[in-house]
């Protein structure tokens, strides 16, 4: 059995100031930037989100602007597996995420365990 949950929603925008578009997405959202967190370097911009909600972090990217969804898991094949029996496809590995696109071409990306308090309110597979 492996778990797996909800874990981030990224903001890609495409811009030359990561900065700016965090400082955007903090006051239209009411939470500050955190640039102290280890997550916040290079192109990331982590928010401080409470602990027990999704996280949201502002990613500077070359493609289009989108939003897309980061899904935590204790088992990335077990649960590469189990999506793509639902019709979602392997688009691509980077590093230790899994970039997979859904059958309604929305792309998300299945991570390990970001969060804190892990499996709580996560589902068990089997």
């Amino acid at each position: 059995m492996h778990h797996s949950r909800l874990c981030a929603v990224l903001i890609d925008c495409k811009t030359d100031d990561a900065d700016a578009a965090a400082a955007f997405w903090a006051a239209a959202l009411g939470w500050p930037v955190d640039l102290r967190h280890p997550s916040s370097r290079g192109n990331y911009r982590m928010l401080e989100t409470p602990a027990d909600e999704p996280i949201v972090e502002i990613q500077k990217v070359e493609h289009e602007s989108r939003v897309h969804l980061d899904i935590e898991t204790d088992d990335i094949e077990a649960e590469v597996a189990r999506l793509a029996r639902l019709g979602a496809r392997e688009v691509q590995r980077i590093k230790t995420w899994v970039v997979m696109q859904a059958p309604s071409g929305q792309r998300f990306c299945v991570v390990r365990v970001q969060r804190p308090g892990f499996p709580r309110n996560a589902n068990g597979w089997d």
